[in-house]
């Protein structure tokens, strides 16, 4: 469990936020609040809106309605690459990575503009020693340092997943968003990311959608429920297990899948 609590600044906050396609209405007036330093699961049936929302919050989608905060700040109108220059970075359920880059070129690349390189077309990288220690301690961070000359493609898919966790990170964003980061994982796998999970977001806020129930009450603060674009219930894990209303449209039917 992350030490921090709730209580005080929100990290994020989402007021009245809505989205429809044509005249099918996805996301319906979401009003939610993350802690800062706070780790919190979004969980809910397929089709309950968890990767819209994800894609509302990061810029992929504009909003039909209602606001997204950041620290504070509004996000409305933002691409996607100027809120995560803002501190928010996000993972995929399909693996994005280099696949033909070594480990450490992938992890370098993802340095570049946090470190202030942007479009400096003057520089080599291979003679930038900050760059090459910040991406050399994310390795270390990430378990993959014996991995790191080897192309990226040929890794494990639990390492593919570490290594984007890792990418992830290298921005220097204090909001990481992970969707599914176990998902299609052996249970030593998964217990390899939860672990990695765990060490790497500490002190940051973490936001996660997962399908994996002893994944979300393993490693979240609070849990947040979506069900048909709204959320219906939001608290410390052990409150939205005793939910009535959780249990009949979700949870009970996704702890027995677990068994």
């Amino acid at each position: 469990m992350n030490s921090a609590t709730t209580q005080g600044k929100a990290a994020l906050e989402l007021d009245g936020l809505r989205k429809s396609f044509g005249k099918t209405e996805i996301i319906r007036g979401v009003d939610l609040s993350i802690g800062d330093g706070e780790r919190h699961a979004i969980i809910g049936p397929n089709g309950a809106g968890k990767s819209t929302l994800f894609n509302l919050i990061t810029g992929r989608f504009p909003s039909t309605s209602g606001k997204v905060r950041l620290n504070g700040q509004d996000l409305a109108g933002l691409a996607p690459f100027q809120i995560n220059r803002m501190g928010l970075s996000r993972s995929f359920q399909i693996t994005n990575i280099f696949p033909k880059m070594t480990v450490f070129e992938n992890v370098r690349c993802s340095l570049l503009w946090a470190r202030g390189y942007k479009y400096s077309f003057w520089h080599m990288v291979s003679r930038a020693p900050d760059l090459t220690e910040a991406a050399e301690a994310i390795l270390e961070q990430i378990n993959l340092t014996e991995r790191r000359d080897l192309p990226a493609g040929v890794l494990s898919y639990a390492e593919q997943r570490a290594l984007e966790i890792g990418i992830t990170m290298a921005g220097g964003a204090n909001v990481i968003m992970l969707d599914e980061p176990t998902a299609g994982m052996s249970h030593s796998e998964t217990d390899y990311i939860v672990d990695l999970i765990r060490k790497v977001t500490e002190g940051k806020t973490l936001i996660m959608v997962e399908h994996d129930m002893g994944v979300v009450f393993g490693l979240a603060d609070r849990i947040s429920v979506l069900v048909y674009g709204e959320i219906i219930a939001t608290g410390r894990p052990e409150e939205v297990r005793a939910n009535p209303k959780v249990q009949e449209a979700y949870l009970g039917a996704a702890l027995e899948a677990e068994h």
